[in-house]
């Protein structure tokens, strides 16, 4: 072959070479992005908020005594089950019975006191009576002076007797004081519940509270059939609460199950909580008090609870999943003003095209749509990096259409 020839052969060849590379990439430009699609469809959503806290009778009742003393029987231990009326504890009455003793000996002076005072008065009358009698038949043998002092020894010793009286009414009452506290170192359970805190031990002494110590906490029974989780709710979300939502409780102390509730009171004043070092960094939850609907038997009080609260719900309606809703300005200028427009990119031909949307109310993974789209509309929902990236009418490849996904 000739030296001309070959050089022919290889122009030729190189022409080819470039022609095949030149379509390889105008086929691969034409591909376009990779992307997902899912078509819109209609679907019930449910619209929740997420708060967390912890679990509690609805009613409890703290015990604390009376009356001061040592316990000298405890009849029960922290778990136990109890009835109203039930004796819990009972505190050493060797003080209290001597000063009932004490209160009844002083009842009986007292009551003594007045039968001396009664016969005193008694005499203090008979006395003026004779006197007036004498008066009566002979005016000159008894003086004016006599009888006013006679009238006047009357009076003193009704107004005695009266006094004794009323020591016998104090007596009666320091005696029945006295059997009060008697009766109290018998403490009894004020409700039927379970003692969830036990703050006693037989032995111990029971110190009565004053006005500047507090006394002692001996037990605490709570009423489990009512159970209450108290969450703590950011004040931008209290607004979408009401009372009588449907929420489901999840506790940690019994994962993969969930409990039934409804919202029984939101709180009017807020709880602070602080984040950071100044008040700057506080953030502001209110409480909310969801029922327990079902609760497990074995539930205690203070768990961790978390709850998913039920403030919207829709059937039926247009949904858009959240992964394929994204933002465009409306114009490209970065000094513009212009807020930017949510929506999501409709494929029609082969082309991505940018679709404004109004939104409803945000389920677990779908938003609901208000206007903007059709059923039957395929709109691409992932990934996600490409979504951020595409631009209207841009040409798109679809390797997955999960038409069905829900």
């Amino acid at each position: 072959m000739s030296r001309r020839r070959k050089i022919l052969l290889g122009v030729i060849l190189l022409m080819v070479l470039g022609t095949v590379a030149a379509v390889v990439i105008v086929q691969s430009q034409d591909r376009g992005a990779e992307v997902r699609v899912t078509q819109i469809a209609e679907r019930g959503l449910v619209s929740t908020i997420t708060a967390t806290g912890s679990v509690r009778a609805r009613r409890q009742v703290s015990i604390s005594s009376d009356v001061q003393g040592r316990v000298i029987r405890l009849n029960v231990e922290e778990g136990d089950e109890v009835e109203s009326d039930d004796i819990l504890l009972t505190i050493d009455p060797s003080r209290l019975q001597a000063q009932l003793a004490r209160a009844r000996a002083n009842l009986s002076q007292a009551s003594a006191q007045v039968a001396q005072q009664r016969a005193s008065h008694l005499q203090a009358q008979r006395d003026l009576n004779r006197l007036e009698e004498l008066r009566d038949r002979d005016p000159g043998l008894v003086t004016r002076q006599a009888l006013e002092d006679a009238a006047t020894q009357v009076e003193v010793q009704r107004s005695l007797l009266e006094s004794a009286e009323h020591g016998v009414e104090q007596a009666r009452a320091g005696v029945e004081e006295a059997e009060d506290d008697l009766l109290r170192t018998t403490i009894r359970a004020p409700i039927s519940g379970r003692i969830t805190r036990l703050d006693i031990e037989e032995g111990e002494t029971v110190v009565v509270g004053t006005m500047n110590n507090t006394g002692s906490l001996l037990m605490t029974i709570s009423d489990l059939s009512v159970v209450e989780a108290v969450l703590a709710v950011d004040e931008t979300d209290i607004p979408r609460v009401s009372v009588g939502d449907s929420a489901m409780v999840e506790l940690d102390a019994f994962p993969g199950n969930a409990y039934g509730a409804r919202v029984a009171k939101i709180g009017n004043s807020a709880i602070r909580n602080q984040t950071g070092g100044t008040g700057q960094g506080s953030s502001v939850d209110y409480e909310v008090i969801l029922t327990l609907l079902d609760p497990p038997e074995a539930l205690r009080p203070d768990l961790s609870a978390t709850a998913d609260i039920v403030v919207e719900a829709r059937s039926n309606v247009l949904s858009v999943p959240i992964i394929a809703v994204t933002t465009r300005g409306e114009s490209a200028d970065e000094t513009s003003e212009d807020p930017p427009e949510e929506g999501v990119f409709v494929v029609r031909d082969g082309q991505a095209h940018f679709t404004p949307v109004e939104l409803g109310i945000t389920g677990r993974e779908h938003f609901e749509v208000l206007s903007g789209l059709s059923v039957g509309d395929s709109v691409v929902s992932g990934p996600f990096q490409q979504i951020q990236e595409l631009e209207d009418g841009q040409t798109v490849r679809i390797v997955d259409s999960p038409s069905s996904r829900r």
